[in-house]
């Protein structure tokens, strides 16, 4: 039976508004197990997310399952269990799945949990497969490569037929 509180502190609405205000930044986050990594590979995991603007953060379950839940999110609370840190990527989450495994490479005590992707959620086997998709802009790239191969042949074909000609008109000028 749970104990219901009567006084809601104020810190804790302030901390539970905090995370509101973290998570409606963006629509993908990737949960992770961070219990035995060192204050080292933390800060040097936390500096390969910055890089891609991905705020990694540390929370508290109760008050992240709250805030998920004023958001409307689906529900991850599964996810929120023991130590909790919060990959929130406003971006392209491919790409930071992507650095959450290779991370785990080489600090095998990093786990990945799962992932709240575009509002489905992934356990940690289908955020692994996800994390090896194209991101984003290499997704673009093969699209504007796959456009343009017309206009390339096309340009291609045009240029052969004057060459064609030359070379034509060279061999008839050297049997002379």
């Amino acid at each position: 039976m749970a104990i219901i509180a009567k006084k809601i502190q104020e810190s804790k609405t302030k901390a539970i508004g905090e995370l509101k205000e973290s998570f409606g930044v963006s629509e993908d986050f990737i949960f992770t197990d961070y219990r035995g990594l060192t204050v080292e590979q933390i800060t040097a995991l936390r500096k390969n997310l910055r890089a891609k603007e991905v705020e990694y953060k540390v929370v508290k379950n109760n008050f992240a399952r709250i805030a998920f839940e004023q958001l409307s999110a689906p529900d991850v609370s599964s996810y929120l269990v023991g130590p909790t840190a919060v990959a929130i990527s406003p971006k392209d989450s491919s790409e930071v799945a992507k650095i959450l495994f290779d991370f785990t490479k080489e600090a095998p005590a990093l786990k990945v949990k799962g992932a709240l992707v575009g509002g489905t959620i992934y356990d940690s086997s289908q955020t692994e497969a996800y994390s090896k998709l194209p991101g984003r802009l290499e997704l673009i790239a093969m699209l504007m490569s796959v456009m343009n191969a017309p206009a390339r042949n096309l340009a291609a074909a045009l240029n052969d037929i004057p060459s064609r000609l030359v070379r034509t008109i060279k061999a008839i000028a050297d049997k002379k």
